[in-house]
């Protein structure tokens, strides 16, 4: 099948063509022709498969055979975070090229005026995180009774991170008369009954099992006791020469702890998550993207929208507390077709969650053990969250023969304070639905 025979307009198949893309990928080959015609969707579909040109397209085929320009949003994209918002504005801006369509992304953590100000000279497509949006519809900033089109995209993290009553409240000021599209990399119960509340007899799209990974990542786990992983993880980057790797941990504090001890391993990083300026996130995005910094350390906020072009290793420094939020980890890598390596960190105090994600995604994860590295903790199979550590660990000699540049002796002061902050912001890992929506 080619974009030719989707029916799509020329503006938009020159704009495809500029972007290199051959041929719709399985999501957009049924998705496309669907929302065309005018009906609702859910759509579920693997990370990197292409899940925004899925919608964007078929959006910018209509708005773009409209004459004249909107002054009020004509569709509207919801997502859980920046990154994501970012990502997909940058997608809307790609593809619509050689339209007229304007699109606009707004959220938090920037100056909320610049984006007011854009609005009044009216937008076509308005991408937004969900708090943000009642903010300018608080002061008036934004009117929805134009809306065509609505889309929740990654839905199911903008209900894990608590955000139903302000999507209700927005869906409460959108026209009954609307297109509504549903993508998610995951459903789960909650989506579903969310469809059934919000979409007018969706045909229902999946190009895969529910929850399940790519097959062009490679994925493995090693087992190895806490303390040590970032000794590890320094020896495996120098070692293996790992020019670019997102490393994913389960806290700010363990992220911030675990980019200051690459750096002093002579590895370059930077840590992004939600307590992060908007301009720091960027900044630190866009460096690691330029391959000017090696390794980017991330929490799961960031997790969503995070789109770079080849990347080749994810890491899960720290196994996450809910098994889904694998699926959208590694998906980082893997995309568009492209090879890539998860590499899963494992203690034995994550044993029980690393099961419950094989479980999960009903793939064979091959687990194996270095020399040098070969745990000792004993192994909880409970698959709740054993509030261990979240980032940072200990350092031994390995390290500063493969990442050459590690300094000696530090660490015998250090290792103390390390385990007292371990223990204060262990407990992060149960942190309110609250505090995700503020850091988004």
């Amino acid at each position: 099948m080619s974009f030719e025979s989707l029916g799509l307009k020329a503006d938009l198949l020159r704009a495809i063509d500029a972007q290199g893309f051959s041929a719709p990928t399985p999501v957009q080959a049924k998705s496309i022709p669907v929302i065309l015609d005018g009906q609702d969707v859910m759509a579920s579909a693997q990370t990197g498969t292409g899940k925004t040109a899925a919608f964007a397209l078929p959006i910018l085929n209509h708005l773009a055979a409209e004459k004249g320009r909107h002054t009020k949003p004509a569709a509207l994209i919801l997502t859980p975070t920046r990154e994501l918002a970012a990502q997909v504005h940058e997608n809307f801006r790609d593809l619509g090229r050689f339209t007229s369509c304007r699109s606009l992304a707004v959220f938090g953590g920037v100056n909320i005026n610049p984006q007011i100000n854009k609005l009044k000279r009216g937008v076509d497509i308005l991408i937004a995180t969900p708090g943000r949006l009642i903010d300018l519809m608080q002061r008036g900033s934004v009117n929805l009774d134009a809306l065509q089109y609505l889309v929740l995209d990654e839905a199911d993290r903008m209900l894990d991170m608590g955000f139903l009553p302000a999507i209700e409240r927005i869906l409460n000021s959108v026209p009954d008369q609307r297109q509504t599209l549903l993508f998610s990399a995951t459903f789960s119960k909650q989506i579903t009954q969310l469809a059934r509340r919000f979409l007018n007899d969706p045909v229902r799209i999946e190009t895969a099992p529910p929850n399940s990974t790519v097959e062009a990542i490679a994925q493995q786990a090693i087992q190895v006791d806490q303390n040590r992983k970032r000794e590890l993880l320094s020896w495996m980057i120098g070692s293996n020469q790992w020019q670019q790797v997102l490393v994913f941990t389960r806290t700010k504090h363990g992220a911030n702890r675990l980019t200051k001890q690459l750096i002093a391993d002579g590895i370059t990083a930077s840590a992004i998550h939600g307590n992060k300026t908007q301009g720091a996130r960027t900044r630190a995005l866009k460096e690691f993207k330029q391959n000017k910094v090696r390794a980017l350390v991330a929490t799961d906020i960031a997790a969503r929208g995070l789109d770079i072009e080849q990347l080749p290793h994810v890491v899960n420094y720290d196994i996450p507390e809910v098994a889904e939020d694998y699926v959208h980890r590694i998906g980082r890598t893997g995309r568009a077709g492209r090879e890539g390596l998860a590499v899963s960190l494992v203690s034995g105090s994550e044993h029980g969650r690393f099961e419950a994600i094989r479980e999960l995604v009903k793939v064979e994860i091959p687990t194996r053990q270095i020399e040098g590295y070969e745990p000792t903790e004993p192994l909880n199979h409970n698959a709740k969250s054993s509030r261990g550590k979240g980032g940072g660990g200990g350092r031994g000699g390995h390290t500063r023969t493969a990442a050459n540049k590690a300094r000696p002796g530090k660490n015998s002061k250090r290792r103390s304070s390390r385990r007292n902050a371990g223990k204060n912001h262990a407990g992060n890992a149960s942190r309110s639905r609250k505090a995700q929506r503020k850091a988004a």
